[in-house]
């Protein structure tokens, strides 16, 4: 069952389910994989795009979270580091090494205020100087362990450090190196857990664009946000995996609650070629004068600035400001104050809202990044459990998918079969240990452009070869008339494949391009067709679809198609 109508009538004749998941972001299909290789029956949906909420809005980090040490969370930092290290091992295609580069201008500075903020009896910012950054960082690496795939880290000196980057600010003391991994494209590691699960359990499945409406009883009503209809499934397990729209699907499901307290991280998309020749490999992690930590992250040819960490009500009304903008471009100069960005090189914005805790702590940045789960027993009104997946992060998605399906395993009197540990994702299963000699043999096999198989390559790893297969089934390996970063039977294979029902699944989540801020009308409407030749849009269909992602990019994103 591929196709979305099928799974649709499937279940509206079948509707006995094991296990519902709410919300298809990095939690909630994690913990679908997860059940999955325990042959659990488990059906997903999601109220939009899979990966369209929050798990879109990251830094593209998988990292331990260093600052968190301050806070006391060492459990969190120990467990963020080597899940890091296991997503660099079963993610190879999609987790890269990421060398990190703080730069300080103080060494003393914050040594008895860390202890202080640890201890809870400091709440504002205190800027960390060299001693403090060292000593974080030899708790940092000894978490890694043996089997680790990063480097220790390592300090240069101001001269150093001036030869390497010769625009950095000159007021530095020294810099420090430390390693960490980076996503290019996170949203496609949600799609290839959603693929694997289905892959492994043919009860397993999928369906992004249905919504949550109701519940009673041993039910739960669903509404298909593409045609309108609606359906009833009966779950013996509810996992709510919204992020910080997490009470508002309880409210849905007559069980209201008040989990959630998540904060707004925006990030800016710029495209400054001599800024991103500066920075190299290397992202730039330091603490502005205000005390905010933020980074300079490169992202292909472009440079991702960011992240704000602000109080909101509504998730739903996330939007990068003029305000943290401003802020953005302004927090340039304290590392390279020789580097003049402003507005006209920023070519995508994007923000989202951490899944964060209900909270009393002053500052948002002493809010706790750990996770946790909140269950609802059965009630008067509802006869099953709902488990609520609150927190979590990008780089602990897996152990908080195993903490989840545990404890779901649990409550059906189940035992777990299999262990996601080592288990491959996506591109990563049969990953060659040598690169040049597979593409080779694909190139042989396929007669295909070995430009190609290699961006191919680089960005669904061995998976690679499925969409080789494809396209030299419909000889047709040309790139895009209006784009020379994809070709138009990739396109076709990944509308084919991974479930895109909009044009923004496709241009915001299953490509790059969008984000790189690489669109124009004529790609946008060439990219429309395409999907329509496979998924039968009609010419006003097709318009429609282009005026929905102009829409959602000038809203969401501050871009406007030319």
């Amino acid at each position: 069952m591929n196709n979305r109508q099928e799974i649709l009538q499937y279940y509206r004749n079948n509707p006995q389910v094991d296990v519902l998941i709410i919300g298809g972001g990095i939690n909630g299909a994690g913990t679908f994989r997860d059940l999955a290789l325990q042959h659990v029956r488990v059906l997903l949906v999601d109220a939009g795009d899979f990966s369209s909420g929050a798990s879109a809005a990251s830094s593209h980090m998988v990292h331990g979270g260093i600052r968190y040490l301050e806070n006391g969370e060492f459990r969190l930092v120990r467990e963020a580091v080597q899940e890091r290290e296991r997503l660099l091992k079963n993610a190879p295609h999609a987790v890269k090494p990421l060398p990190t580069t703080i730069p300080m201008f103080k060494w003393f500075s914050g040594l008895f205020n860390a202890p202080l903020k640890f201890l809870k009896v400091l709440d504002r910012p205190a800027e960390r100087g060299a001693v403090v950054i060292k000593l974080g960082l030899l708790m940092y690496d000894s978490f890694t362990g043996k089997d680790r795939k990063t480097p220790p880290h390592r300090f240069h000196s101001r001269a150093e450090s001036l030869v390497k980057w010769p625009a950095i600010n000159p007021e530095i003391l020294c810099t420090a190196t430390y390693y960490d991994a980076y996503m290019p494209y996170p949203e496609r590691i949600c799609i290839e857990l959603l693929r694997d699960a289905e892959a492994v359990y043919d009860e397993a499945r999928a369906l992004n664009y249905v919504r949550v409406v109701g519940a009673a009883g041993k039910t739960v009503r669903l509404r298909d946000e593409v045609n309108g209809e609606e359906w009833e499934v009966a779950p013996k397990v509810v996992v709510n995996a919204t992020g910080p729209w997490i009470d508002r699907v309880n409210a849905a499901l007559g069980v209201p609650t008040h989990y959630m307290g998540g904060t707004k991280g925006s990030h800016l998309v710029v495209h400054h070629p001599e800024l991103r020749k500066m920075i190299g490999d290397h992202e730039f992690f330091f603490e502005n004068k205000d005390g905010r930590i933020v980074l300079i992250l490169p992202f292909f040819d472009e440079i991702i600035i960011g992240t704000s960490d602000i109080a909101i009500e509504n998730p739903d009304e996330a939007r990068c400001t003029d305000d943290e903008i401003d802020y953005f471009l302004g927090m340039l100069d304290r590392v390279f104050p020789s580097m003049q960005v402003n507005r006209s090189q920023i070519v995508f914005t994007f923000s989202g809202v951490r899944p964060l805790p209900s909270s009393k702590a002053k500052t948002t940045g002493q809010i706790t990044r750990d996770h946790s789960i909140e269950v609802l027993p059965p009630t008067a009104g509802l006869e099953f459990p709902v488990y609520s997946l609150v927190g979590g992060k990008w780089t602990t998605f897996r152990a908080f998918s195993e903490q989840t399906t545990d404890v779901v395993l649990k409550q059906m009197g189940l035992k777990r079969k299999v262990t996601t540990h080592d288990m491959a994702i996506g591109g990563g299963h049969n990953y060659p240990t040598d690169a040049e000699d597979w593409l080779a043999d694909l190139q042989t096999r396929t007669r295909l452009n070995p430009e190609w198989l290699r961006m191919w390559f680089d960005r669904y790893g061995s998976e690679a070869a499925k969409v080789a297969d494809y396209a030299a089934s419909v000889g047709n390996d040309a790139p895009l008339i209006h784009s020379s970063e994809y070709t138009r039977c990739e396109i076709q294979y990944l509308v084919r494949q991974e479930r895109v029902e909009h044009l923004d699944d496709l241009a915001l989540r299953r490509t790059s391009v969008g984000m790189r801020g690489k669109l124009t009308r004529l790609l946008v409407e060439e990219l429309a067709a395409i999907a329509g030749e496979v998924l039968g849009w009609n010419q006003q269909k097709q318009q429609m679809e282009v005026q929905r992602l102009a829409e959602i990019l000038e809203d969401r994103h501050r871009v406007k198609l030319p």
